[in-house]
């Protein structure tokens, strides 16, 4: 390291799912401010890091594998310099960010993330739905096929879609015929399915099938890459519950309850009955 000189400092930046619009202001800041911007160019547009200073080093690390990205980290901060690695989505979410931690330690570089936008909440709010509808699924799983890199024990898709909840498929457009066959027995052949395809980005595209449908509408419009694909209740026609937050007949912290007039069974008096309490 240059003498007296403070070494620099590696920011991991959620870059949001590809609009330049859904990054964060401070993720926007920090590209504004560092000399150094080293992105996930396969899946970060150049609109994103055209943030950057004019006279910034800007590389895409597309080509590069682990150590060449992270000698590019040490050699601009043994300098002084910030360093802004641009990750698509949210950084926590398949950002395989664990693995340039754990080397930055190492060498002893400080950094931070900046959490972004994931494609899945961009997926969504382009479909406007809600993902835990009340009076249907609670609960999303966010998950992807084994593929090459394999899956722990117990998380294998059959295995989670016996809850036959709310599910989220990451990274998994390219193995749709083993999809499916783990999903059958669990959803059935009739449950709707959601395809999107480079969400965020000017070529996004989302489409809805049902789940004995998805696997050939996909090979038929050559997706197998950068799509999500949902499955489960949340996505079903049929309305949903209303939630009790809204409701006037319900107390919380912020609101109370609106007395309820009705007419007992036994005297026909009129009274007064507020909700029960709804505890936050």
């Amino acid at each position: 390291m240059t003498t007296g000189t403070a070494r620099g400092t590696v920011y991991f930046i959620g870059a949001g799912p590809g609009d330049p619009d859904l990054i964060t202001v401070r993720g926007r800041t920090l590209i504004e401010r560092c000399p150094v911007c080293l992105y996930a160019g396969s899946l970060v547009p150049k609109a994103v890091v055209a943030f950057a200073p004019g006279d910034a080093v800007i590389r895409s690390t597309a080509t590069l594998d682990l150590e060449a990205i992270i000698a590019l980290m040490d050699e601009a901060t043994a300098e002084g310099r910030d360093v802004a690695r641009v990750h698509s989505g949210d950084p926590s979410l398949y950002g395989a960010i664990a693995e340039q931690m754990r080397r930055l330690d190492a060498l002893g570089i400080g950094y931070e993330v900046v959490p972004g936008v994931s494609s899945f909440q961009a997926a969504a709010a382009a479909m406007k739905i809600e993902l835990t509808p009340a009076g249907k699924n609670q609960t999303v799983i966010l998950t992807r096929a084994a593929g090459r890199t394999g899956v722990p024990d117990g998380e294998d898709l059959a295995t989670l879609a016996r809850h036959r909840t709310g599910m989220v498929l990451f990274l998994s457009a390219a193995q749709m015929p083993e999809v499916v066959a783990a999903l059958l027995p669990h959803y059935g052949p009739d449950a709707p399915v959601a395809v999107a395809y480079r969400v965020g980005w000017p070529d996004q595209a989302v489409f809805r099938c049902t789940l004995a449908e998805v696997a050939p509408r996909m090979a038929d419009a050559r997706i197998t890459r950068t799509a999500l694909i949902f499955v489960g209740p949340m996505l079903d026609d049929s309305p949903s519950a209303e939630s009790h937050l809204y409701d006037p007949s319900y107390s919380h912290l912020f609101r109370k309850a609106k007395a309820e007039r009705f007419t007992t069974e036994h005297t026909g008096t009129t009274e007064e009955k507020r909700g029960e309490e709804l505890k936050e």
